[in-house]
């Protein structure tokens, strides 16, 4: 028996999707589908594209397949041909064939990938000759035990997107059918069972929805509940966000690469840019753990990449992590590690993977299982968010990494003055608070995040600047007399240039208008007033300064710092003793409130 691991489709899930991230029309006249492509005479087609190729590398590497086999329903006559790429992108012939009508069938050797390269198909045609192609995916030998995979997404407050990407489910029979179960973890006041259209798509997916519904906790604690769910049975979790543009074959991709592993691994999707639907997240990510950085490119991988102009991704890659918009975890890891952490949202992901890998237990990135997600790039900085990214990911550290304390210290003392001096306090006790909180040890994961939720949008109330407002109508701004200024180069010697003036109420200039791309600190900084553009360029944020917010916050950072100075390493330490009981079944049912 064979299973499908991948289709060769021709167009995208929408039509903001270019048909070029599928197939690329050499020449001729050529017309597609989804799922069909039609070649009149003289026409030729690639699928050395980002959909379009088999990640033959890490088949090789990574699973018990030593072969796979490429099937397609041909109409007419044509020829078609497997080529293959190695780990410098040299392109060669695998194996080609004229074809009529009929059943067709293509067979590549997983024996030369092992540092890098891909498969894909080629079609042609001659003149006088037509050639339909419909059907065509890749098979490989099936597993001898296969096993269930549940998808697990997490929603709040989006029911509109949730329902969208369950849609996209129900109306792909194949990656539905790779699925036993959809869990819908509901943490929101708008639940998307009491939307219209939630009964039909019941139906739709066939008795597979399992809707879940309990307070906020989070990313962490919606994924984790699926876990919870899940467990003992031997399934795999597919865990993926609600917001997202789904890529259905993704489902088909990341369960028959997963089943074929030669031991449990994390399989993880790539992220490409919602906004920017050509643009990969990057090929494979890690933390950067005594800098408390995710996102990092692994070695050799590249970020922002155009996936119709630049190369695509020959050489296979670790992944330090791999974000949980699209990631499969098997019940092996579940059950050697416990579950995740409960740190409500940020870095849950990082730290598992991280804590998998010290168990044996890697994270890849498997290339062409992508999905579109809201670029990163347009969410602000000053969001509430950072106070989780920052907490958390020092507790990454403290947990995986060194936890290089002098370094730790550095990068936060440098952040935040950056936010004092360009006017962003909120940003900046936003930043402090989490600081403090992950000084104040293990409990204050105890209840899983809607404290910390509550106490950051407080706290971050009380900054006018943190709040988002229509460029045409800045607060206390005549736009009249709003002029842009660009921000030039660095000057020498900026940090304590600026801070001097700032220091003595000094500044450059009375109010002006500076683009998000060029709100640099030490540009900010020359200004009383600065309206600046939202990362969302939805709107503005208008900047004040305020002596005493910046004396009190630099004083009260002064402090922050000094104590984890001196007390780092035995929080440290905690947080590494409190590891096993968070992360376990019985503290997770405690905050699922199931214990009764």
């Amino acid at each position: 028996m064979t299973r499908t691991i991948q289709r060769v489709l021709f167009r995208g899930p929408s039509e903001i999707v270019s048909e070029d991230l599928y197939a690329t029309v050499t020449h001729g006249p050529v017309s597609r589908s989804r799922t069909g492509l039609v070649l009149g005479p003289s026409a030729k087609v690639s699928c050395d594209t980002y959909f379009g190729r088999l990640p033959a590398s890490y088949w090789q590497r990574w699973t018990t397949a030593r072969e796979v086999s490429l099937h397609a329903r041909a109409t007419g006559a044509g020829r078609l041909a497997l080529a293959a790429s190695d780990v410098n992108g040299f392109a060669r012939l695998v194996t080609a064939r004229d074809v009529t009508t009929g059943e067709v069938t293509l067979t590549a050797r997983l024996d030369r990938f092992t540092d890098g390269g891909s498969l894909w198909l080629e079609a042609e045609t001659e003149p006088g000759q037509d050639l339909t192609l419909t059907d065509v995916r890749w098979s490989t030998d099936a597993p001898a035990t296969d096993r269930q995979t549940a998808a697990v997404i997490c929603t709040m407050d989006r029911p509109e997107d949730c329902l969208a990407t369950l849609r996209a489910l129900a109306a792909d029979p194949t990656a539905l059918g790779a699925l036993a179960a959809i869990y819908i973890v509901d943490h929101g006041t708008r639940r998307i069972d009491a939307q219209d259209g939630f009964k039909q798509i019941e139906a739709d997916v066939g008795g597979r929805l399992r809707h879940l519904a309990q307070p906020n906790l989070g990313g962490a604690g919606g994924f984790t509940r699926g876990l919870y769910e899940l467990a003992p049975e031997p399934v795999n979790a597919l865990l993926m966000d609600d917001d997202v543009l789904l890529e259905p074959d993704l489902v088909v991709r990341i369960t028959a690469f997963s089943a074929r592993t030669t031991h449990p691994l994390i399989t993880g999707g790539q992220m490409i840019n919602l906004h920017h639907p050509a643009i990969l997240l990057a090929d494979a990510q890690q933390t950067d753990l005594d800098g408390i950085q995710p996102g990092v490119p692994m070695p050799h991988s590249r970020t922002d990449v155009n996936l119709l102009t630049e190369p695509l991704q020959e050489r296979r890659l670790d992944a330090g992590y791999n974000g949980w918009w699209a990631c499969l975890i098997p019940p092996e890891v579940v059950a050697a590690i416990g579950y995740p952490l409960p740190v409500f949202f940020q870095g849950d992901d990082a730290e598992y993977s991280y804590r998998a890998r010290a168990h044996g237990l890697p994270t890849i990135t498997l290339p062409g299982a992508g999905l579109w997600h809201t670029d990163f790039a347009m969410k602000d900085l000053d969001e509430l968010n950072r106070y989780f990214l920052l907490r958390n990911y020092t507790i990454v550290s403290a947990l995986h990494g060194r936890f290089d304390l002098p370094r730790l210290l550095g990068k936060l003392a440098a952040e935040l003055a950056r936010h004092l001096l360009s006017m962003r306090y909120g940003l900046a006790e936003t930043l402090l608070l989490a600081v403090e909180d992950f000084l104040a040890g293990p409990d204050c994961l105890r209840d899983g995040g809607p404290e910390a939720l509550r106490k950051v949008r407080a706290a971050r109330s009380d900054h006018p600047e943190t709040i988002t407002h229509p460029a045409a109508a800045p607060p206390g701004v005549a736009t009249g007399e709003l002029a842009v200024f660009a921000a030039g180069r660095r000057p020498p010697l900026a940090a304590p240039r600026r801070a001097l003036d700032q220091l003595l109420g000094r500044h450059r200039h009375a109010l002006g208008a500076i683009a998000h791309d060029e709100a640099h600190w030490w540009h900010v900084a020359l200004f009383k007033t600065a309206v600046v553009t939202d990362a969302s360029q939805q709107g503005v944020r208008v900047l004040r300064y305020d002596r005493r917010r910046l004396l009190t916050l630099g004083r009260r950072g002064l402090a922050v710092l000094l104590k984890l100075a001196k007390e780092g390493r035995a929080v440290r330490e905690r947080y590494r003793a409190a590891l096993p009981e968070l992360s376990s079944r019985e503290n997770w049912r405690r905050l699922f409130g199931l214990d009764g």
